[in-house]
């Protein structure tokens, strides 16, 4: 097959995935700065539906004790006597304990966990490609699913093409949590870029320029030299961080590309290496945090809504959420302006190679079930139940925005918050972590503020933008015995080099060590099964 036909191929199976998720346009937030906050934009209410056939527990059974692990985006967070989850045990007859862990550190306590043996009933698997996870699941530590889903009212509407993304071997070993696929962007201070007298960036030129006139010229009009352009966090999640979107602006691949017929990871590519000197130029003019290797992601929106910084590259919906959080900021002060939304966002900005976006897989991570902790196949059904559950329409919204009249009230049809910020993080924020989004995002919304309206409508524009990962459904053996190690090569190389601990021949001999420590093998077998998938 020549290599046009084989990208059509590509090119086919991913239109199938954007024409299967237009109904999904939003979700809730699964990673990044402020991903903990409400649905995204667009659906409408919906009443809520009961369960079908297998999918409710009965009346008469006792409740079911389920332990589930969670990353949370900030420093408060709901505890087990929440009035929320005492409410979501009561709909759907469980007793739940919430182990929550710094989104910043999720992957290492995740790593810990698993080997501990000591695993909870439902634990959040960020990336189901983690090699430490393959080798779990291969070795029989965690429930298939796939088969099961089918037997649940909502469960069994899943997109089969996010359960070919989130598959393992050609199986589902978690139930995997719905989003957006065009979700990912920029978010900026529209009040800051107004002040410097600057146009919404168009050009990566035109980036780098906004950057530098957040710092140089007093964006926020306080006579001192106290800000910087944009903030980055030490998280290098799986499609969230700033570099990852960044890079394909420059024509870089995501993950792999395609070089003559043949996958290439994204390193080996001279896009991808441009796109580091761009950072470390940011860097070395102080228009990115100087500490960002060791940021806490659960402060990643601090600086844009305390006049510190003004971009954040990361999911596009996070944008409604800054705006929401500076408002309440000047309203505390006296100083809010309702009727003006301080922060914007686009799809990104245009280099070389156009518009390019990073798209989600359609999915942020899985719920999976541990062998260890779920010991029968009827405990097993009573946990899949208890996720099936909440997919109704009155679960999605309880876990997503409390309880009507303590967390909000409604506005012709419309969630409001209280405000009562910190009622709101330990009682409410955080618990739409544990909502699959199966088949989509039911519940109630916020208001549809402009703000929210344009997002919905540029998470979908963002769709014919985004590069697809060729390697995306290959699971690699190499990769699972050598992977955590390939990755952390890369990841501390380019860290290194951005800050000024390498300089590029260092970076190179990095690669270098890439490729003998495992990465030729790996490049060998990826290529065996691309070849095997596109005869």
């Amino acid at each position: 097959m020549n290599k046009a036909k084989k990208w059509a191929l590509i090119l086919t199976a991913w239109l199938l995935a954007l024409g299967m998720l237009s109904a999904c346009a939003g979700g809730k937030s699964g990673g990044g700065g402020g991903t903990e906050g409400g649905a995204s934009p667009g659906g409408s209410p919906s009443s809520p539906a009961s369960s079908g056939a297998g999918a409710s527990p009965e009346a008469s059974e006792p409740p079911l004790e389920i332990s589930v692990m969670l990353p949370i985006f900030k420093t408060n967070y709901p505890g087990d006597d929440s009035p929320v989850v005492q409410e979501i045990n009561k709909r759907a007859n469980v007793k739940l304990h919430l182990e929550w862990v710094p989104n910043s550190s999720y992957t290492d306590k995740f790593n810990i966990t698993l080997a501990s043996g000591k695993l909870p009933t439902i634990i959040y698997v960020p990336d189901v490609k983690n090699p430490n996870f393959v080798n779990a699941v291969r070795a029989g530590a965690f429930w298939e699913v796939g088969e099961k889903m089918k037997n649940y009212k909502y469960l069994s509407q899943a997109n089969p093409v996010i359960m070919k993304n989130s598959s393992i071997d050609g199986k589902n070993y978690g139930v995997y949590r719905g989003r957006a696929l065009g979700r990912n962007g920029i978010n900026y201070r529209k009040d800051w870029l107004e002040n410097v007298g600057l146009e919404p960036p168009q050009t990566i030129d035109d980036f780098y320029n906004m950057l530098k006139a957040f710092k140089e010229k007093d964006p926020d009009q306080n006579g001192k030299d106290d800000t910087y352009g944009m903030v980055l966090v030490k998280w290098t999640g799986q499609w969230a961080s700033g570099f990852d979107i960044i890079k394909l602006w420059f024509g870089a691949p995501n993950k792999w590309g395609v070089v003559d017929g043949k996958l290439v990871p994204e390193h080996q590519t001279p896009e991808y290496l441009e796109a580091l000197r761009f950072m470390k130029k940011l860097y070395d003019e102080g228009l990115i945090n100087q500490d960002f290797a060791v940021y806490d992601s659960a402060k990643w929106n601090d600086p844009v809504v305390n006049g510190q910084a003004g971009v954040i590259v990361d999911v596009t919906d996070n944008a409604a959420r800054l705006d929401d959080a500076i408002h309440r900021a000047l309203a505390a002060e006296g100083k809010d302006q309702p009727d003006v939304h301080f922060v914007d966002n686009m799809i990104g900005v245009v280099g070389d190679h156009g518009l390019r976006a990073l798209p989600t897989s359609g999915f942020a991570g899985i719920l999976a079930i541990p062998k260890s902790s779920v010991k029968t196949e009827e405990e097993l059904d009573r946990v899949l139940a208890f996720l099936d559950k909440m997919n109704e329409p009155e679960l999605q919204t309880l876990a997503g925005y409390g309880i009507e009249g303590v967390h909000y009230t409604l506005e012709d049809g419309y969630v409001v918050w209280v405000d009562d910020p910190v009622k709101l993080e330990s009682e409410v924020e955080g618990l739409n972590q544990m909502l699959p989004f199966i088949p989509e995002d039911q519940g109630l919304k916020v208001k549809q503020t402009p703000l929210r309206q344009k997002t919905a409508e540029l998470q979908k524009e963002a769709e014919q933008y985004v590069v697809p990962n060729p390697a995306e459904p290959f699971i690699s053996t190499v990769y699972s015995q050598k992977g955590q190690q390939l990755d952390n090569i890369i990841n501390d190389a380019r860290i290194k080099y951005i800050v000024g601990q390498l300089d590029e021949a260092g970076l190179l001999q990095a690669f270098e060590t890439w490729k003998k420590s495992g990465g030729d093998d790996l490049v060998k077998e990826m290529n065996e099964l691309y070849a095997a998938a596109n005869p």
